[in-house]
């Protein structure tokens, strides 16, 4: 298998320009990708279930922040929550959230009923890709079967299905849609041309062809999970480094001048996809007979630290004395990431309530979330301006505003404490006499 750059097949390509390709879903995954092809394809159409989302988007506002105003309208794409839209297609491509249930089994439901909502409108010769991280065997086993029952056509024969793993990183301005090679599957050799075209012109790094779709399922979540197991093993060893009483960021610094060392960091992991994806192939290893130790014991981990940090934090306020319940604490960062506003799954948020079960009052801040989407995960927004002589300064998310701003960490008291939970501030200049902590 070798990274292609161009379309192998000239005539693949001429018919994809014939085609008009609706991107089921348009969040963080869905939307770049719709704005991407309709720079490059001329009928590219968007469907969502959400009508505030659609009506921004009509508006030319992403509330994402991933697509900026002036490159949302000049794409010329056409959103609705109307399914008939959906009806003069013949490529769909579905990117819905697969989130994880309470028990942490996969929650399949976005995606069962995206299917549903497409069936009605496939036709023969229709391809349907999904980019949605699951477990091997979901697009043939389980969305296949759903598309045959709803169209009375039959997969592989009368349509097509494509699998390429969405690779989209929120936030970030460097690793970008058409900068990230694109792996690309199919039921066929020839829907697997079709696939590889179609993405071959929107994506500058090329695509690699796997030789299945379980293989291209595998491989995403084989990425997140690795990427999971590692965090994992760094939070350990910053749990270990701070018994001992060293940084351990200080530590990874120092091993990261040997070649092979990877430099993963310690940090609170939360958001839709390494803090869930993990538990896709777990979920499909016990139905195969194998108990995953490793898999489950990094989600073990990650998930504890939000207990671990605050139990720290209280530690540190404890020797530092004083009433601990009476302590002003600010709480900066609710995202899930620095720079994204995006709350799903925010160990921010799981830290509150765990310091609030210590008695403490946590005033919260966020640069980029909105204070509607804050309220709906149950807290309300500090004014900022009130958020200062702090016992306790916790930054969760290091959004760029904390980061530029030269007055922020004055924001502590000069006996305070500075807990940078991912040492975004690390070297920098603390009020004098400020205790700084971070993982």
């Amino acid at each position: 298998m070798r990274i292609e750059n161009v379309s192998a097949d000239q005539r693949v390509s001429t018919r994809i320009e014939a085609d008009t390709i609706a991107v089921v879903g348009l969040g963080y995954v869905g939307l770049p990708l719709a704005v991407r092809l309709g720079e490059v394809f001329s009928r590219v159409v968007g469907f969502d279930l959400s009508g505030q989302r659609v009506a921004r988007l009509n508006d030319g506002v992403d509330d994402t922040g991933e697509i900026g105003h002036e490159r949302l309208a000049a794409s010329n794409l056409v959103f609705s929550v109307d399914p008939a839209i959906l009806a003069s297609a013949s490529i769909y491509i579905v990117a819905v959230p697969t989130p994880i249930r309470p028990d942490k089994r996969p929650d399949l439901t976005p995606l069962e009923s995206a299917c549903r909502t497409i069936a009605p409108h496939l036709g023969k010769g229709d391809l349907v890709i999904f980019e949605s991280t699951v477990y091997p065997g979901v697009t043939e086993d389980i969305c296949g079967p759903i598309l045959e029952a709803g169209s009375d056509l039959r997969a592989g024969y009368d349509f097509n299905l494509g699998y390429s793993p969405e690779r989209i990183n929120p936030g970030d301005q460097v690793n970008r849609l058409e900068t990230i090679v694109k792996v690309v599957s199919a039921d066929t050799p020839a829907a697997l041309d079709r696939v590889a075209s179609l993405y071959g012109r929107v994506i500058d790094a090329g695509v690699f062809r796997c030789s299945s779709i379980r293989v291209a399922e595998a491989a995403k979540v084989m990425e997140n999970t690795q990427r999971d197991v590692n965090i994992a093993l760094m939070n350990e060893l910053s749990v270990i480094c701070q018994r001992i009483g060293i940084s351990a960021n200080e530590v990874i610094d120092a091993a990261a001048t040997k070649w092979n060392f990877a430099p993963f960091r310690p940090g609170l992991v939360g958001g839709h996809c390494i803090g869930v994806d993990p538990y896709y192939i777990a979920a499909l290893a016990e139905e195969l007979g194998h108990h995953p130790e490793v898999i489950l014991a990094g989600r073990r981990l990650n998930d504890s630290m939000v207990n671990q940090v605050a139990t720290a934090l209280i530690r540190r306020l404890v020797l530092r004395g004083g009433a601990v319940r009476a302590a002003r604490v600010g709480l900066f960062g609710l995202s899930f990431k620095a720079d994204v506003p995006d709350l799903r799954n925010s160990k921010a948020i799981e830290l509150v309530t765990a310091l609030g079960g210590f008695g403490l009052s946590v005033m919260v801040s966020d640069a980029v979330c909105a204070p509607d989407a804050v309220e709906a995960s149950g807290l309300s927004l500090t004014d900022p301006n009130e958020m200062h002589d702090l016992d306790l300064l916790v930054v969760a998310a290091d959004h760029k505003a904390y980061l530029e701003d030269p007055a922020f960490p004055g924001r502590v008291k000069p006996d305070g404490i500075f807990a940078d939970i991912r040492g975004a501030f690390r070297g920098r200049t603390l009020p004098a006499g400020v205790d700084y902590w971070s993982l």
